[in-house]
C-alpha cells in the first residue's frame, strides 16, 4: 500500500474524484466559482469585511477552527439583475450523517458564517451559508440604499436560493438527497429561520431560531426611542460604573425570589425594583443616579409606545444592565445610554427607509419614522406572520430560544411571537413549536447563567424520533470548565430548585409552570 493510499484510508485525505465532478454542475442563475477538496486540518476564516471607519471590534478575525476533510463549493447566485449572492457549501468527505444544515447570519450579514459552518461540518452535516447578497460589516446597511433587490435578497431570497442550490449540490455529490434538512441561526439568523418557516415551509424539516430579530423594524425603532433622547441630552448619559450600581441593586432586591441566591433572575419579569431608589439626594455623585439618568434607565425597561398607546416593541428586563464580562463591543445597557452614537445596526434601517446615508438619529420621532420604516423596510424584512400551518402540516419542528439577559434584542419579543402563534393557530401548539427562555444568557450566548445547549440535538430527536424536548440541559463554562448545569424548560415553565443538593447540578431542578 502506498503512503497516499494509507492516508486516504485513515481519513486524513479524501478522494478528489467525487469533488471534481461538481465542477461541471450547472444550476439556474448560478456560477460555481470554486470546487476544492480540503483535507482535514485547521481553517482560518477570512477577516470580516468592514467599511472604512467601521468599529474596530468588527475587524477582529475569527479564531482558526479544526475541520474534517470536505469538499468545498463556492458559488455566486444571481436571481435578479442586481443580485450578487455568494454562498459556500461544505460537504463531509466521509462520515456524512445524511443531513443538511443551513446556518444563519448576524446583524446586516455581509459575510459567510464560517464558524457556524465549521461546527456543523464537525458534527457530520453537509452545510451552507451565504453573505445574503452583499459585503460589509454587521452594522453596515448602506449597501441597500437605492438597491431594492439587494434588500429582498437580505430579507429572505438569499437564504432560500442558497438552500435550493445547496440541496442540489448535496444530491449530486452523494448521489442522494439529504434525509433531513435543518436551519440553525440566532439573532438575524433567528429571523431568517422564522421567515423561512413563514415563506418557504418546504425548505426545512426543522428550525432552530435563537433570539430572533424577526420584528426587525420595530426592534430598531425601540433602539432609537431609547438612545435618541440621550443623543439630544447628554445629561442622560449613564456611565458603566453607575449601571453596575443599578445591577447590584436589582440583584440584591430580586435574586432570592426564585429560591436560589446565585446572581441569576429565573424570570426577571417578577422583579419590580424601581431605580428611582438610586436617585441622588442632591446634585450628582458616583454612587447614585441623577434625575435624567433615572429616566434614561427607566426608558430601557419600558416598551416603546406610539402616541395611541400601542406597544411597538418590549423593553429590556432587570438584571441585564451590565454584561457578564467585558467584550469587544459594548454590552448591557451601554449602547442605549452610553452617549456618543446610536446603535449603527438600528440606524441602518432608517438610512434605507429615507434613502439617506447621512440620516441623523437625533431627529428620530417614533410615530413619524416608524410608519416610513415599516413601509420601506419592514414589509420585506419583518418575519412576524404567526400562521405556520403549512410548516406544521409537513411535520416541521421549530425550537426558539432567547436569553433573559439579552440586551441586543428584548427577550419579550420572542415571547410575543411565540404567543402570537398560539393565538393564531389555536390552543397549545407544543407539538411543533417550543420556546426556551435561558436565565442569565446574553445575546445568543454567554452571560452569568448556563448558555451552552445543544439545540440541534434536541431538534433532531424531536423531528426524527418524535421525542419532544421537555427540558434541554444547558451549561455555564468558565475557563473551559462547566461549573453550572441547569435545565432549560419549555415556556412558560421555569426551572425550580427541588430544595436539596447542589444548585449547580441540573438534576436538582424540575420544570414547573411559573
Amino acid at each position: 500500500m502506498t503512503a497516499l493510499a494509507a492516508l486516504m484510508m485513515a481519513g486524513l485525505l479524501a478522494d478528489p474524484a467525487a469533488c471534481d465532478k461538481l465542477k461541471s454542475l450547472s444550476l439556474p442563475n448560478t456560477t460555481v466559482t470554486t470546487v476544492q477538496l480540503v483535507n482535514a486540518g485547521l481553517f482560518t476564516p477570512p477577516a470580516p469585511a468592514v467599511p472604512a471607519g467601521g468599529p474596530a471590534a468588527q475587524r477582529i478575525p475569527t479564531p482558526p477552527i479544526m475541520l474534517p476533510a470536505h469538499c468545498r463549493v463556492a458559488a455566486t447566485l444571481r436571481p435578479s439583475a442586481d443580485s450578487v449572492i455568494d454562498i459556500e457549501v461544505w460537504l463531509p468527505a466521509e462520515n456524512w450523517n445524511g443531513r443538511f444544515q443551513a446556518v444563519g447570519n448576524g446583524g446586516w450579514a455581509g459575510t459567510i458564517s464560517y464558524a457556524a459552518m465549521g461546527t456543523a461540518l464537525q458534527e457530520g452535516y453537509a452545510t451552507a451559508s451565504t453573505d445574503t447578497g452583499h459585503k460589509g460589516g454587521v452594522g453596515d446597511a448602506q449597501w441597500a440604499i437605492g438597491h431594492p433587490e439587494k434588500l429582498v435578497d437580505f430579507a429572505y431570497r438569499a437564504v432560500h436560493e442558497m438552500t435550493v442550490k445547496a440541496k442540489a449540490i448535496v444530491n449530486t455529490y452523494y448521489g442522494q438527497a439529504p434525509r433531513f434538512s435543518y436551519f440553525n441561526g440566532c439573532s438575524t439568523g433567528g429571523r431568517q429561520g422564522l421567515i423561512a418557516a413563514q415563506r418557504y415551509p418546504d425548505d426545512f424539516d426543522g428550525i432552530v431560531a435563537g433570539a430572533p430579530a424577526n420584528y426587525h423594524t420595530h426592534l430598531h425603532a425601540w433602539d432609537l426611542a431609547v438612545s435618541a433622547p440621550v443623543l439630544r441630552d447628554t445629561a442622560s448619559v449613564v456611565p458603566t460604573a453607575k449601571l453596575r450600581i443599578v445591577n447590584d441593586a436589582v440583584i440584591r432586591a430580586c435574586d432570592a425570589r426564585d429560591g436560589v441566591t446565585d446572581g441569576i433572575l429565573n424570570d426577571p419579569r417578577t422583579c419590580t425594583y424601581d431605580v428611582a431608589a438610586l436617585r441622588c439626594k442632591a446634585g450628582d455623585a458616583p454612587d447614585c443616579l441623577t434625575a435624567p439618568q433615572v429616566e434614561a434607565v427607566r426608558r430601557i425597561y419600558a416598551p416603546a409606545r406610539i402616541q395611541s398607546g400601542q406597544v411597538v416593541f418590549p423593553g429590556k428586563v432587570p438584571g441585564a444592565e451590565v454584561p457578564a464580562e467585558a467584550g469587544p463591543l459594548p454590552g448591557g445597557f451601554i449602547p442605549y445610554v452610553g452617549g456618543g452614537q446610536a446603535p449603527a445596526i438600528s440606524v441602518g434601517s432608517f438610512q434605507i427607509a429615507y434613502g439617506d446615508a447621512n440620516w441623523d438619529p437625533k431627529s428620530f420621532e417614533l410615530d413619524r419614522d416608524l410608519k416610513v420604516v415599516d413601509e420601506k423596510v419592514g414589509a420585506l424584512v419583518n418575519a412576524i406572520d404567526p400562521d405556520l400551518r403549512a410548516f406544521k402540516a409537513r411535520g416541521g419542528k421549530l425550537i426558539m430560544y432567547h436569553g433573559w439577559n439579552d440586551t441586543a434584542i428584548s427577550p419579550g419579543n420572542a415571547i410575543d411571537y411565540y404567543t402570537s402563534v398560539q393565538e393564531r393557530m389555536g390552543g397549545t401548539q407544543g407539538d411543533f413549536i417550543r420556546l426556551f427562555m435561558a436565565p442569565g444568557m446574553e445575546h445568543c450566548r454567554g452571560g452569568v447563567g448556563p448558555s451552552q445547549a445543544h439545540w440541534m440535538a434536541a431538534l433532531e430527536r424531536w423531528r426524527e424520533q418524535g421525542v419532544a424536548p421537555d427540558r434541554i440541559p444547558a451549561y455555564r463554562v468558565t475557563n473551559n470548565r462547566a461549573d453550572m448545569a441547569r435545565p432549560l424548560c419549555p415556556y412558560p415553565q421555569v426551572a425550580v430548585y427541588k430544595g436539596t443538593g447542589s444548585t449547580n447540578d441540573a438534576e436538582n431542578f424540575v420544570c414547573k409552570a411559573n
